[in-house]
């Protein structure tokens, strides 16, 4: 006897809703809470003449503020980081025929 397995039946985005706020007053279909905590702010310290740059490349882009900018940088550089990385790591094994 073969079983034959039933397609979901894909739910519109009101469906999905709609099943949302059913459901939003039954505690009995909640997991367990979470506790997220938010990250504490780091510093960084950096050379005086390099701030200078930084902020007169900031006002350049016409950004509110320095952090915002160096932020609005480091994130970016650290984004081309993790893809250069996955991109050597799948070269690499690839090479190794893994």
């Amino acid at each position: 006897m073969t079983m034959k397995k039933k397609k979901a039946k894909k739910l519109s985005e009101e469906e999905i809703d709609r099943i949302v706020e059913v459901q939003a007053a039954d505690e009995s279909v909640w997991g367990p809470r979470i506790l997220v905590r938010k990250k504490k702010a780091a510093s960084v310290s950096i050379p005086a003449e390099l701030a200078a740059r930084v902020d007169f490349l900031a006002q350049l882009h016409r950004e509110r503020n320095a952090e915002d900018w160096l932020a609005r940088i480091i994130k970016e550089r650290v984004e081309l980081e993790e893809v250069a990385f996955v991109e050597a790591k799948r070269e690499m094994s690839t090479r190794n025929g893994v």
